[in-house]
């Protein structure tokens, strides 16, 4: 097919071990997934279904690369997050047959200008900025579900470093709604499919990051993450 002007190229990220891509379709982002970190930003999390926000495919970083600190923001946080990879799609898919539809997994961060979301919340507006800007979604190589199985059906270290400083640390097993769950949840909203990230939500101790600053991700059996800002 010939397009009438430049057509951008497919958002992808690395698959460990292989000289293959994995191509991201869209990335879904389940909000306030840890008890611990919804009571931090103000929120019952026993009050809650889950909810979602989204973030453009191409907001994607490949591991070790080293970002511009974004504009528009004084106030850029770190969230570190189980990443979800869809190798198969569907509708309303069922919470036994969720893990099945999983190809792979991987270590996020989900970027956040948290004084533009705040200054959206207070005015009732949506806050696409706040979460969906470029270089957002920091993440590691997939690792296939044949290596490693699903790192959150144990309870698995996910912890995060600044310049060498613990900033948050939990275990998967912690999460409100797990990855079968939210699959389960998110298809009967929209079809998932093949290609689709799923940003499983972060622990409690977000904070900010400033130019200079070096995040180091973690979570066992999935990888490490390193991110520079610049």
């Amino acid at each position: 097919m010939k397009y009438a002007i430049s057509s951008v190229e497919q958002a992808s990220i690395d698959i460990d071990g292989s000289k293959e891509l994995f191509p991201v379709r869209r990335i879904y982002c389940v909000g306030r997934n840890y008890r611990a970190h919804a009571i931090e930003m103000g929120a019952d999390p026993d009050r809650e279904a889950p909810f979602f926000f989204m973030k453009p495919a191409d907001a994607i970083v490949q591991n070790g690369s080293t970002i511009p600190y974004p504009t528009q923001t004084s106030n850029l946080h770190h969230e570190i997050e189980l990443v979800v990879a869809m190798g198969k799609g569907g509708a309303s898919i069922s919470k036994e047959n969720a893990l099945d539809h999983v190809w792979g997994y991987g270590v996020g961060i989900d970027l956040t200008r948290r004084d533009i979301q705040n200054k959206a919340k207070e005015s009732g507006r949506p806050w696409d900025m706040g979460k969906g800007f470029d270089n957002s979604a920091p993440c590691t190589a997939i690792r296939p579900v044949s290596d490693i199985g699903h790192p959150d059906t144990g309870k698995g270290a996910i912890w995060i470093k600044v310049n060498g400083e613990i900033r948050q640390e939990s275990t998967l097993d912690l999460h409100i709604w797990n990855t079968a769950e939210t699959i389960n949840y998110l298809s009967s909203l929209c079809e998932l499919q093949p290609g689709d990230l799923i940003y499983m939500g972060t622990p409690d101790g977000v904070a900010a990051v400033v130019s200079g600053d070096i995040m180091e991700g973690h979570i066992d059996g999935v990888g490490d993450l390193i991110i520079t800002i610049a």
